[in-house]
């Protein structure tokens, strides 16, 4: 009989552990649970849309229907998971039609997502505050700027936050950022980096508020406006980016152990503590790999590799996650921003003394025209001069210098040995003396 593996979340957790188990075993009847309309879409892109540098929603549709068909992957959309039974293998289903039915399996990947959650401000209940999460999210903001909004504020400059205010100023809206703690950005950099970022923004004209708290939500039925650290500001569209929760209460409700990030525990092999019960994506906690730590990543990255390694195991093969340094990039406006391992505050947090190594460069030399500046800030461990993160804003080349700097971290490099490596020039690409290689030189002078 061939073996049944059922998924919950099609997405991309959902649909790459389906992709990896199929690939692993040929003959297994595999299915995906979906409650959204559509399924195996980039998250990531929603807000690029929405500054029109991808033309539509659509194209942000990474596995068609055919795609599916293909696989031989049976998927069910507008389909809600009730609750699982671990004991007996089930997994019980509600179409939109109501209609319900018990699923049996054999293996189980739980790639539930996370969801945008607003805190307990007063006048939370009032609608008209947007949330950005699925493309039919990206689609009422569309359409909203469509019907002539013309001002904006949004709740959180995190990552998605900052991307959409971006994209709202790109399409003409006066925006305003408001943010609780005294730096935007705050999981990615450190707040001398943050500083450059912010001033970036300000001179593009988004208005960023710090160090103030949303307080009330103004308005009748309909929000109209906030007071955000006794200040009123009104605007057209409001968009609530205060972060994401992982999604984990059919898990909880089935026993299934919740860690202390709170997302879903997992071992190197993304095995829930119930048999045949894995789980993968922003549902999921892994371990972090410098402080070996419990780290609850959401990045799409994370997800896939998560996703890859789940698949293979509830196939019947074997696979191993070795878990995160929270890697991620971004284009504002043109400033390319990046970051990989701990930030400076992070590293205190758990517990480790360090130093770093920061330069402002360019990425040609002088004399070759176009050539833009870049700041490199390296965090390293005092003791064991090991690199345990760095953080990177400049206007090109940021990504594969944050990837080579991942790299670096997970192969324990000293800052030593970065100091000496060899790098490529040529007039055109970059400078004789790599911006990496002087940071890390100037890590190195704190630390004689």
């Amino acid at each position: 009989m061939p073996r049944r593996i059922v998924i919950i979340g099609a997405h991309a957790a959902g649909v790459d552990a389906a992709s990896a188990a199929r690939k692993t075993d040929r003959t297994a009847e595999i299915t995906l649970i979906t409650k959204q309309k559509q399924a195996g879409y980039s998250p990531c892109g929603i807000p690029f849309v929405l500054g029109r540098h991808i033309p539509s929603f659509d194209k942000l549709i990474v596995f068609p229907q055919s795609y599916f068909r293909m696989m031989k992957l049976n998927l069910m959309l507008e389909t809600t998971a009730t609750n699982i039974d671990t004991k007996n293998k089930t997994v019980e289903i509600r179409d939109k039609t109501g209609k319900q039915e018990k699923l049996q399996y054999d293996s189980l990947i739980i790639a539930t997502g996370a969801y945008p959650f607003v805190p307990p401000i007063k006048g939370r209940e009032k609608q008209g505050v947007y949330v950005l999460r699925t493309i039919e999210d990206g689609k009422k903001i569309d359409q909203a700027i469509n019907n002539g909004a013309k001002t904006a504020i949004v709740m959180g400059a995190g990552l998605i936050g900052i991307e959409t205010a971006v994209a709202l100023q790109e399409r003409g809206l006066r925006t305003t950022v408001v943010e609780l703690l005294p730096q935007i950005l705050p999981t990615m950099l450190d707040a001398d980096m943050a500083k450059s970022v912010q001033e970036m923004l300000e001179q593009k004209g988004i208005n960023i508020m710090v160090s103030k708290g949303v307080e009330e939500f103004l308005g009748t039925d309909r929000v109209t406006g906030i007071i955000a650290g006794g200040e009123q500001i009104n605007a057209d569209l409001i968009i609530a980016a205060f972060g994401v929760k992982p999604n984990t209460e059919l898990a909880k409700k089935a026993g299934i152990a919740i860690g202390e990030t709170r997302g879903i525990k997992t071992n190197i092999r993304m095995e829930t503590n119930v048999k045949d019960v894995y789980a993968a994506g922003d549902c999921a906690e892994c371990i972090h790999m410098v402080t070996q730590r419990p780290a609850l990543s959401q990045l799409g990255t994370t997800a896939v590799r998560q996703a890859k390694v789940a698949g293979i195991n509830a196939a019947g093969g074997y696979a191993v996650f070795p878990g995160v340094l929270g890697s991620a990039v971004t284009k504002l406006f043109d400033t390319e921003i990046g970051v990989t391992g701990l930030t400076e505050f992070f590293a205190k947090r758990a517990g480790l003394e360090t130093i770093t190594g920061t330069i402002a460069s360019k990425t040609r030399p002088e004399y070759y025209p176009g050539g833009v500046s870049i700041k490199i800030k390296l965090v390293v461990e005092k003791e064991t001069e090991r690199i345990v993160g760095a953080q990177i804003v400049g206007g090109e080349q940021v990504t594969q210098r944050i990837n080579a700097l991942s790299f670096a971290i997970q192969k324990q490099m000293t800052v030593r040995d970065l100091a000496k490596a060899d790098t490529a020039y040529a007039p055109p690409l970059n400078e004789t003396w790599e911006p990496m290689v002087l940071a890390a030189e100037v890590a190195l002078r704190k630390l004689r």
